[in-house]
């Protein structure tokens, strides 16, 4: 079996991604994938592809050509531009893979890019992003989002919502499954036999003992308390200090309360190299951690870095 990866939107950098990254790893049966997607989007037409009728057929050609399970869209894509009217076909690809790996006819899924605005005003999309979409076709309720580099892997416990409304979304319970979730992922997924956690504060300086703010003594440190002995914890830490070197030594993963706390500590330490992985899923799903990037669709600009790492991922945790 096979990575299976979705062609995301491809009037952004998805196409042209998945085109760099066979070239990266053809010569690496290890991490050999396929491409749903339309032929007529690849952009560099002096790469050699090869249609497929089943995913059993993608090991065949993988090391010539990059395999392609075809779905054909409906309209012409506009490279750079919002098109609603691809929606529907975007979402499609995105069930036919999820489909694969939950029958066993693909081992992990690997996604490229989405544009929520488009799916939005093309397709009525519910979903706060990829993650939550696949967490409903996986029948999850709480799918956590991990983000990894080279030297760091974080969770973030809240994601895609407004700052303003974070500390309402923030409960004991919620943290507590988010908590349990990574630390069985890592034992699982990451092969570490004792993994230890990092929980960041909500305020600065992590409330400073109650004076600026109460969600660490109300929320935080009663779930940490509750976990110790049963998982290795530390925390709640300041999220302005948690992360230097010697910091990021002594945890092996880092669960903040918000977006931002998580991504700029990732991004700002590996951005080109950056992988977004699903924990809680009944299959392994990872992607690129960027988006469409609509002003650099064309240009033959964008970098592939994340992508192959992404792809990389996937096989790794398939072995492990």
């Amino acid at each position: 079996m096979t990575i299976v990866i979705t062609c995301g939107d491809p009037s952004g950098i998805g196409p042209e991604i998945v085109q760099k990254a066979w070239i990266c790893l053809k010569k690496n049966p290890l991490n050999e994938f396929f491409w749903i997607g339309d032929p007529l989007h690849l952009p560099d037409s002096n790469i050699p592809w090869q249609q497929i009728e089943h995913p059993d057929q993608a090991s065949k050609v993988f090391g010539d050509a990059l395999p392609i399970l075809i779905h054909k869209f409906a309209h012409p894509i506009k490279v750079g531009q919002h098109q609603p009217e691809n929606a529907a076909d975007v979402i499609k690809v995105i069930k036919r893979a999820v489909s694969l790996v939950k029958t066993n006819e693909a081992k992990a899924l690997c996604t490229c890019p989405i544009n929520k605005n488009v799916l939005m005003s093309g397709a009525n999309f519910p979903y706060k992003g990829h993650t939550e979409f696949l967490a409903n076709l996986d029948a999850i309720d709480n799918p956590v989002m991990m983000l990894a580099c080279s030297k760091l892997k974080v969770v973030p416990l809240t994601t895609h919502i407004p700052l303003k409304d974070v500390p309402n979304r923030i409960s004991k319970k919620l943290l507590t499954e988010t908590i349990k979730i990574t630390n069985a992922a890592m034992k699982e997924k990451f092969g570490i036999s004792e993994p230890i956690l990092a929980i960041s504060g909500l305020n600065p300086h992590a409330g400073e003992n109650g004076q600026l703010g109460d969600e660490e003594e109300k929320i935080i440190i009663p779930v940490i308390r509750d976990l110790e002995g049963k998982i290795n914890i530390i925390g709640p830490l300041s999220a302005d200090t948690m992360f230097h070197p010697d910091a990021r030594a002594k945890y092996d993963v880092a669960i903040t309360m918000y977006h931002d706390q998580a991504l700029v500590p990732l991004k700002t330490i590996g951005f080109d190299e950056g992988v977004n992985i699903t924990l809680g899923l009944s299959f392994i799903r990872t992607s690129p951690d960027h988006g469409t990037a609509f002003d650099l669709a064309g240009q033959n600009a964008a970098n592939e870095t994340s992508t192959v790492n992404a792809i990389k991922m996937a096989a790794s945790l398939t072995r492990k």
